[in-house]
């Protein structure tokens, strides 16, 4: 072969490198992860406008040993499962509860987080749960949760409670409520409620209110198998590595 063969020879082989790379890279699928923005420790925006959380970083390694990528997108809570079916986003990894009403919508991986619901009051506050639980006093829930639908259908319609069941677009947003005294008490899981002592805000869990516990788990469309089975590879994997032990540490999950 002459010089000027191998010349060409060279270019040739460059390029056909250089378009298999452009190629896969093409081809690296980047998938929507819809997540509640303001659910510490499991999902939230931090300071500087960044997703963050123990989801939000488990779905990151899951995605760099799948070889994925991934936008962490915030959506509003009561409308993620709607907008994960019109497609506008592929999967929700965001502290999100397996209950049979939402079977019936979305299929859910393998559950990696078992959860339990309280009540926050004022750190000074002297309720127990059934004082705050009382006719007239204000309760607080994040809209959209399975302990908001649970309290409405267990605590005020089977048992007649007669407190006043108080709305927020977060859990956090309720916690704060509780502080400037505008409710006595709010309901939700118990990891962000011990997320928000460990912050020092004024409050305290006062104790649970009835609700069974819960499992958490990754949800996603009906028809995506395929993605399915990618996330349960990928939560199997990481659980049984020493990176799950040292997310937990991290979040301060116990």
């Amino acid at each position: 072969m002459t010089a000027k063969a191998r010349f060409f020879a060279s270019v040739f082989i460059g390029l056909m490198a250089l378009g298999l790379t452009t190629l896969a890279t093409a081809q690296e699928k980047t998938f929507i992860n819809g997540i509640d923005a303001n659910f510490p420790p499991f999902a939230f925006v931090d300071k500087n406008g960044n997703p963050d959380g123990f989801d939000v970083a488990v779905i990151n390694w899951i995605a760099g040993d799948k070889g994925f990528k991934v936008k962490h997108q915030p959506m509003d809570w009561d409308g993620i499962i709607p907008s994960l079916n019109a497609r506008k986003i592929d999967f929700i990894a965001s502290g999100m509860s397996i209950t049979d009403a939402r079977k019936k919508e979305v299929n859910f991986t393998l559950p990696y987080w078992v959860i339990s619901q309280v009540l926050v009051a004022k750190k000074d506050s002297d309720l127990t749960p059934e004082k705050a639980l009382s006719e007239g006093r204000k309760i607080g829930v994040q809209r959209g949760t399975t302990e908001a639908k649970w309290i409405e259908e267990n605590l005020i319609k089977k048992e007649g409670k007669k407190f006043e069941l108080v709305y927020y677009d977060s859990a956090p947003l309720a916690v704060e409520d509780v502080v400037n005294g505008r409710i006595a008490a709010a309901a939700m899981d118990d990891a962000p409620a011990e997320d928000a002592v460990r912050k020092e805000k004024p409050v305290k869990i006062i104790g649970s209110f009835g609700m069974p516990k819960e499992e958490f788990g990754y949800a996603v469309r009906k028809e995506d198998e395929d993605l399915l089975k990618t996330l349960n590879e990928g939560l199997g994997k990481i659980m049984a590595s020493p990176a799950w032990a040292e997310l937990k540490a991290k979040y301060e999950l116990k």
